[in-house]
């Protein structure tokens, strides 16, 4: 009788049923996941085409960044200047433009060297018991101060540049790495595998490294895109306050420090370069986020 009833209601028997609701086949490839993540599509695709811009500057633009032009100051956006002019006459488009590689590089380095220092913290903080409160408390007096005053001071024993800001940024942002890898560290640290390979008489050195930092790498990976957000916001508001790149090289900061005193009459030079601020964090985060969802369907069947 059992065997009847399953037999009758199998969807199989049921005439023409498959052909109505054909079984669900996940798609594959890359089609398939653009369909599964979109938003690590659409983060994606805007970031490159601001990457782009920032690499092919020079073509985007035929206006030295730099140039001034007295008769034409705080000129509101028209058919020549599409952004307008600042204070000095520069052209704010070619300024926003050229911007566009000090951010992206402050992101990208910052990103790397913070990544790259807290993974390598993380990982001994979290595996070698013996270092874990040594190291774990210089991070949380780190993470005491504010990373823009943290960065303020370090950049106040030396001169503003590029170099120094990536410098200091880093340094304000490793102790957040940190803390991520040694918590994933931890709940490795008790898995069966782990166990296993330590009761083989596997070395630290290779177990941190065949074992242990292969599961990191997807939550590092996403934590990486918050982290250049946020170093490319900090790198603003450091130019903004007269802390960070030097003022004759263009930035996103250094073109809203310099309307701020107009801004209420001439919005466009401040306007502008937050926009792009905006888009180039938004598309980053939108990529993390989505990026997060992507991995964590692995990182449960890794962990």
């Amino acid at each position: 009788m059992i065997s009847t009833i399953s037999s009758q209601g199998d969807p199989a028997s049921l005439g023409g049923l498959p052909d109505i609701l054909p079984p669900f086949k996940p798609r594959k490839g890359v089609s398939g996941f653009i369909v599964q993540h979109p938003t690590v599509v659409i983060g994606g695709t805007l970031f490159l085409v601001l990457v782009l811009a920032g690499i092919f500057a020079p073509f985007l633009t035929s206006v030295d960044p730099n140039a001034l032009a007295v008769s034409q100051r705080a000129r509101a956006p028209s058919a020549e200047h599409w952004f307008g002019t600042d204070l000095l006459g520069r052209d704010v488009y070619s300024r926003v433009i050229y911007g566009a590689r000090v951010s992206l590089i402050v992101g990208f380095a910052v990103a790397f060297f913070s990544s790259a220092g807290g993974l390598l913290v993380g990982l001994v903080a979290g595996f070698i018991r013996w270092t874990d409160g040594i190291i774990m408390r210089i991070m949380d007096g780190l993470m005491a101060i504010p990373p823009v005053l943290l960065a303020i001071a370090l950049l106040a024993v030396t001169r503003g540049s590029i170099g120094n800001v990536i410098i200091a940024i880093t340094i304000a942002e490793i102790p957040r790495v940190a803390r991520l890898v040694r918590g994933i560290v931890l709940t490795l640290r008790d898995q069966p595998f782990i166990d296993g390979a330590v009761a083989s008489g596997g070395r630290t050195t290779h177990i941190i490294l065949r074992h242990i930092l292969p599961n990191t790498l997807a939550a590092m990976t996403v934590q990486a895109t918050y982290v250049g957000a946020s170093a490319m916001v900090l790198e603003a508001v450091l130019s903004f306050i007269g802390a960070g790149i030097p003022s004759d090289i263009p930035s996103w900061g250094n073109i809203m420090a310099e309307g701020r005193a107009v801004w209420q009459i001439k919005p466009h030079i401040i306007f502008f370069p937050a926009l792009f601020l905006s888009m180039t964090i938004l598309s980053v985060n939108i990529l993390g986020d989505g990026l997060n969802d992507a991995f964590g369907f692995r990182m449960k069947n890794v962990l």
